[in-house]
């Protein structure tokens, strides 16, 4: 006759195992969510998840893990650190003339990576039980993974929604194992920001509308990632240089003075993405973006959008002939893409009229070609 389960026991290998597979932390939490639904129900109600329909297609089934996998009684909730090592922040925001990706996105897609260590987690713990029915999520699933991460002791939810741990600031993904055993669960991190909004009046775009509120719909990661179409006039100019996701309520957090460094080889910073020179990027086709963004999270953005999110960052730098030629030269491949040059043509020109800036004769030249490509003729 074989011996009960020791759960007790089994939490504290379930924590040992995650780490040996890289994971930083570990926590065990139920599945009761009730205490969020309210307020995802007012987020969807005030439409800020803007374009991401699946948001509000699985409805309250986003607070309900046990519905979303029937026999579910605990979420295994683990975080993993992604900053790498000389992130290199300054160095590209400061540079109007090079393109900044959030830095989660500048090594290897995560998603694979953390959802595979998740999966051999299942199996470890699957091997010291008569019968475990489990199944890993990494942000693939209508499940809340900050408030279950925040009820399993990861951290707490900070105002700018993300969980922030004392030992490891904000820079680390999350993932989720959902299985059907009552394990012990795990005591909530204390919230401990305060009275400190430095995340909501640093955000370029006001997209933190309240403490712990974000509106998508002027979030500059939502713009350049998920938006679909073109970016609202009135956002372009406040993107800066910001071509994949932003990371600015995450700098100025004092928390983030503990970030951890990656030691994951996967999450290493592809060299054309590091600091990479606008020109050089929207001088890309589409046959070298797939191949540079291979096995990247960049890839589901498509080329198009890669292209205008770059675009809007050309028009935001200072008057660059060099810029202002690749821009004209990009005309006429798409019509959505030519809005955002035209945009961004008229943008530098106001550059370089501010700069008194003479347009000499073989500029000139250059510019009457723009014209043939339908700019207007004060160009």
């Amino acid at each position: 006759m074989s011996q009960p389960l020791d759960y007790y026991q089994l939490a504290q290998d379930i924590k040992r195992w995650g780490a040996e597979l890289g994971f930083q932390q570990v926590g065990i939490t139920d599945t009761d969510l009730s205490a969020s639904e309210a307020q995802l129900q007012a987020w969807l109600d005030n439409q800020y998840h803007g374009e991401m329909a699946w948001m509000a297609r699985h409805g309250m089934l986003r607070a309900r893990p046990h519905e979303l996998h029937p026999g579910t009684l605990r979420v295994i909730t683990v975080r993993m650190n992604y900053l790498p090592a000389k992130a290199r922040f300054a160095a590209v925001l400061k540079d109007p003339h090079k393109g900044y990706v959030s830095r989660y996105a500048l090594g290897r897609d995560y998603h694979k990576l953390m959802r595979n260590r998740l999966k051999q987690l299942g199996e470890r713990l699957q091997q010291h039980c008569v019968a475990l029915n489990f199944r890993p999520f990494v942000d693939s699933a209508p499940v809340l993974e900050r408030p279950l991460a925040a009820r399993a002791g990861l951290g707490w939810t900070g105002k700018h929604s993300l969980i922030l741990n004392q030992e490891a600031g904000s820079f680390f993904f999350l993932g989720e194992l959902l299985v059907d055993l009552p394990l012990p669960v795990d005591t909530p991190a204390q919230e401990q920001c305060g009275k400190c909004v430095a995340c909501m009046t640093i955000c370029p775009t006001g997209a933190i509308v309240a403490p712990y509120t974000v509106d998508a719909r002027r979030c500059i990661s939502y713009l350049t990632i998920e938006l679909e179409g073109a970016i609202p006039e009135e956002f372009r100019p406040l993107i800066g240089n910001r071509i994949y996701g932003c990371d600015d309520c995450q700098l100025i957090c004092p928390w983030n003075r503990f970030s951890q460094l990656t030691d994951e080889a996967d999450f290493a910073p592809r060299q054309p993405l590091h600091a990479p020179q606008l020109t050089e990027l929207f001088a890309w086709s589409e046959a070298q973006f797939l191949h540079i963004t291979q096995g990247s999270a960049i890839r589901r953005i498509g080329h198009l959008r890669w292209l205008r999110n770059i675009a809007v960052a050309m028009g935001n730098a200072p008057w660059d002939e060099a810029i202002f030629n690749a821009l004209q030269q990009r005309l006429g491949e798409d019509p959505m893409l030519d809005e955002h040059i035209h945009w961004a043509l008229a943008r530098q020109r106001a550059h370089r009229e501010a700069l008194g800036t003479e347009v000499q004769p073989a500029q000139k030249q250059r510019l009457v070609r723009v014209v043939e490509k339908g700019l207007p003729r004060d160009a």
